[in-house]
């Protein structure tokens, strides 16, 4: 395609807060930097200046301190603000005013509203209950919740304490929480009595009580009832319902607990590709500046717009929204099937909301797509200036159907990171055009690269996606890794001293990227990474498999997932045993988890360290040839997944 789907008319360039950021640098260094190439090649060659550029502009309450980076040589080991001294919750909390600060839809079922006022004063009781718990700096507060107020509510208490957050979605399973929670040792456990989903209630209050069972360090435990309001809370051991737990407590000034630059906010799951999923632990500051730079720059949020993005607490992209908060915008929470009401919910609130960035996955526009939903027609979308699409590459036909279907004058943004760096690599950007298929940009600060194989950097040629120098988002550590082997392993190990973040993709001519998916192992059914591990810990605890592989299968536009399973001597697999695997894996994962399709197969094919070897049995099911089959130590296994008949079916 030579021309793009989209291009910002001058006035909107104009008006940019990417604008204004350029012409600030400008005017402070005495540069003319003319465009946003100019502006990335800069913000790369002068990092240090760049990231000072980025906290003044985005008024980073706190101490800047006189140095801001050390070892600017060293990757991993690269300190950024090392004299600083901030506190993350008093930042997204800057606003104390009647105005909205957080609508909530759960489904059709629930709805309510927050100023910024009342999230202040409910945060300050929370953070007075937390301190009551002996929670202080440094201690784990860890929840699975719903996308609610009082999970926000909850993240901004325990943050502004200094203690570290950490979350999942409610629809895991207690053995999936378990491998998450149980390697940090909460002190407090928040839960909640039940969700809603696809126009059910589920209620969760005997799981939330089998994983309290399972924490010993939990001193104390909240309950917010949500889909079961008058559940009975005291089958769970030290719990307390959250609303009368806070109403104990008079609103009041938050004793904000500033700290380091770097001390830890977050810890993230990776997907446990190849056993527990790997604590991940981000920083304040880090944090903090990038969700500044990619709400205010690259996604242009100002003040009182609202805010949206499809998310459970499971996922990297809640902690994204969250900090809108920040940017001082109003955000628009849901929580729920995005597909109730055949597809219309999430336009409904778009429309009667007035949303103007709405962030969803590209499973979803695909389903739109499917279910033959023209929103331009049914829903007044004038107030939405921006979509961002993430969890997935964006197809192509997916691109052409917003444009034709949704919305003509929008900018669609696919943007990729990932739970690694909290954050995107590349992304939206409100003064370039959007192309067919691509990815706008690449992230101001990152120096992005895609590498072949012999670490060469290239363009308009697949590779690896490739960070050559430090960046502020970096993860801080691997919770428990105590002499960083873990975390070098995961992303200096292919390139040392280079980050390698494991996505294929290529540069393209207008300076975007294409994403062609993982170059690893990961699933990702529907966008949602799962970890191959996850899965062979559930499936093979049954006395009939004796092992299993589990791969991605590309299927209509997305991947599906396909579990191979080698059962005991003399077993077939049959219907009724299926169905146990899927029970098995959907009690003690999520619903994403479930394979789409379960066959039986003879052997296994492993290295000779005993390995098995995911990548090659995907390389066969999709007629690619497989590497190294040296390394094999019964290469002909792979004979066995050729051709399967049944891979090819619905």
């Amino acid at each position: 395609m030579n021309t793009p789907l989209w291009q910002p008319s001058p006035e909107r360039i104009a008006r940019a807060q990417l604008s204004a950021f350029r012409a600030q640098v400008n005017a402070t260094h005495g540069l003319a930097l003319a465009d946003y190439p100019a502006l990335y090649a800069w913000s790369i060659a002068e990092p240090a200046a760049f990231w000072e550029a980025v906290w003044d502009f985005g008024g980073v309450i706190g101490e800047r301190g006189a140095r801001t980076l050390v070892e600017a040589g060293r990757m991993p080991g690269a300190q950024w603000f090392p004299d600083a001294s901030l506190n993350f919750a008093e930042n997204l909390l800057r606003r104390r005013d009647e105005a909205e600060a957080i609508v909530f839809r759960g489904e059709d079922r629930a709805a309510s509203r927050l100023s910024h006022a009342e999230l202040y004063a409910a945060v300050s009781q929370c953070a007075q209950w937390l301190r009551e718990a002996g929670v202080g700096e440094g201690d784990r507060v860890v929840a699975m919740l719903p996308n609610l107020p009082e999970t926000v509510i909850a993240m901004l208490a325990a943050t502004s304490l200094g203690a570290i957050w950490s979350s999942c979605s409610p629809d895991f399973g207690v053995a999936g929480v378990l491998d998450r929670f149980g390697q940090i040792e909460p002190k407090v456990l928040i839960g909640c009595a039940g969700y809603f989903y696809n126009g059910k209630a589920h209620s969760t209050l005997d799981k939330l009580a089998a994983i309290r069972a399972e924490l010993p360090s939990v001193v104390r435990v909240l309950v917010v009832g949500y889909a079961e309001p008058q559940a009975e809370v005291s089958v769970i051991a030290d719990a307390e319902r959250f609303d009368t737990a806070l109403a104990r407590f008079a609103a009041g000034e938050i004793a904000f607990n500033r700290g380091p630059f770097d001390r830890p906010l977050y810890i993230m799951f990776s997907s446990g590709t190849t056993g527990v999923p790997k604590c991940i632990v981000h920083g304040a500051g880090g944090t903090l500046l990038q969700h500044l730079k990619e709400h205010q720059l690259h996604t242009d949020v100002r003040p009182d717009e609202r805010v949206f993005y499809f998310t459970t607490c499971g996922w990297m992209m809640w902690n994204w929204l969250v900090s809108a908060l920040a940017a001082e915008a109003t955000l628009l929470l849901y929580d729920g099937s995005p597909f109730l009401l055949h597809g219309r919910v999430l336009f409904d609130y778009a429309e009667q909301e007035r949303m103007h960035v709405f962030g969803t996955s590209a499973k979803f526009i695909d389903g739109c797509a499917k279910l033959g939903l023209v929103p331009r027609d049914s829903h007044d979308l004038s107030s939405v200036r921006a979509i961002l699409s993430t969890g997935s590459p964006l197809l192509p036909e997916s691109f052409d159907y917003v444009y034709r279907e949704v919305k003509g004058d929008v900018q669609l943004s696919s943007i990729s990171g990932g739970t690694d760096i909290v954050s995107c690599f590349a992304l939206g950007n409100p003064v370039l055009p959007v192309w067919r298929g691509e990815l706008q940009c690449r992230g101001l600060g990152l120096a992005v690269e895609v590498w072949n194989d012999a670490g060469v950097a290239v363009r308009e040629e697949k590779g690896e996606l490739v960070c050559t120098a430090p960046f502020p988002c970096m993860p801080l550590c691997f919770w428990n890794d105590t002499d960083g082997a873990k975390y070098r392993a995961a992303y200096f190990e292919t390139f040392p001293g280079v980050w390698c973040h494991g996505d294929y993709v290529e540069l393209t001519a207008h300076d975007g990227l294409i994403i062609y998916g993982r170059s690893d192992a990961v699933l990702n059914p529907g966008g949602v990474r799962i970890g191959t591990a996850e899965i062979y810990r559930q499936v093979e605890r049954l006395p009939e498999v004796t092992e299993s592989l589990v791969i991605g299968q590309d299927w209509a536009g997305d991947v599906r997932v396909v579990l191979f399973v080698q059962l005991r001597e003399g077993i077939t697999l049959d219907e009724a045993l299926r169905e146990r695997i899927r029970r098995q894996i959907r009690a003690n994962t999520t619903p994403r988890h479930v394979p789409a399709k379960i066959v039986q197969v003879s052997d296994i094919p492993r290295t000779k360290s005993g390995k098995i070897v995911e990548l090659a049995v995907r390389n066969i099911v999709h007629g690619r040839p497989v590497k190294n089959l040296e390394a094999l130590a019964n290469p002909e296994a792979l004979k066995l997944y050729a051709g399967l008949g049944e891979l090819g079916e619905e």
